[in-house]
């Protein structure tokens, strides 16, 4: 008997060895620290970025266009994205309408919530009261992916507010991705999460953004630069795992039919994480909706092609020449 157990009993201190061994080896040749937020303003929040104080948060805004327009396009990025994800459509839409874009609270450089309690809920509230400091009274609101379940959710709870609304690959409906980037699967697991939360790996965000696009190779160097930046500000990586931990089944959708609003559904018929027929359901759902999908886009059209993708933007907005 003690023979057996003997060789039993090392193979396992072994094998503990080498996992510890392995998460110090991991650790080490990934580890992270976080960056607060002056660190990274130089680069990340020049002018016409500002801060303002919005409910205990100070939220990272940019507000460009003439100051006259009376319904602002207000923009919404996704999960782990920033207002950066907009840069593309803003330049081409600023010199006619004024475009506002925040960064959500846990994203960005508004960095996360100060009780670390996340749901869409609050992102509502949050735009409802970055529109209130801004003096905005009307606007087209715009969202990708989580951020375009925040505008029509946003839409529902202000209707006399919202004027359009503009849908880029959104969430709204049970979840049935085709491909979920590693790095949201391991934040749903305790101990890889735990590791995350100290650690960065380049290639998790790298193989991240290539999960999200069409063609990946159109991911940038600066992209994936700004990414792995913009998570190491301080209380970022808490925040992703605190919302995947908090995640709750959206059971709003059957709200949908209820929306009466001119709105636009952009869509990339190579979105893994939320595939088009989300896009034939949002269309069927919002009646005397205008559907647009680009066959060979991803996840973030606003990103991969923004020319193309805010030329439909122009056309339903009346502002194509």
């Amino acid at each position: 008997m003690r023979t057996i157990i003997l060789p039993a009993l090392i193979v396992s201190a072994a094998v503990v060895l080498i996992a510890v061994l392995g998460a110090a080896i991991f650790i080490a040749a990934n580890w992270a620290p976080e960056r607060s937020v002056e660190d990274l303003r130089a680069r990340w929040a020049p002018p016409p970025s500002t801060f303002i104080d919005v409910g205990g948060l100070k939220v990272h805004v940019r507000d460009e266009g003439p100051r006259n327009d009376e319904s602002p396009i207000v923009l919404l990025h996704g999960s782990g994205s920033s207002l950066h994800a907009w840069d593309g459509w803003t330049d081409a839409l600023k010199g006619e309408r004024r475009v506002i874009r925040f960064d959500i609270v846990g994203f960005g450089l508004t960095g996360p919530s100060p009780d670390g309690l996340y749901s869409v809920d609050r992102d509502v509230n949050l735009v409802i009261g970055v529109l209130d400091k801004l003096g905005v009274a009307h606007c087209i609101l715009g969202g990708n992916s989580l951020g375009g379940a925040i505008a029509w959710r946003t839409a529902l709870a202000e209707p006399e507010r919202v004027d359009k609304l503009i849908l880029v690959d959104a969430g709204g409906y049970p979840s049935q991705p085709t491909s979920v980037p590693l790095g949201v699967r391991l934040l749903r697991l305790p101990i890889p999460a735990a590791l995350l939360e100290h650690t960065l790996p380049r290639f998790l965000v790298e193989q991240g953004l290539h999960n999200i696009y069409g063609d990946p190779s159109k991911v940038t160097q600066e992209q994936i630069e700004r990414s792995i930046e913009l998570t190491q500000r301080e209380g970022n990586r808490r925040a992703l795992i605190d919302r995947a931990r908090q995640r709750k089944p959206n059971r709003m959708a059957d709200h949908l039919a209820d929306l009466k609003l001119p709105t636009l559904i952009i869509w990339g018929g190579r979105d893994r994480l939320i595939p088009p027929g989300d896009a034939e359901r949002f269309h069927h759902d919002i009646a005397g909706s205008r559907l647009v999908i680009f066959d060979d886009l991803g996840h973030a059209p606003e990103e991969e092609d923004p020319a193309r993708s805010v030329a439909a933007v122009k056309e339903f907005l009346g502002l194509t020449r």
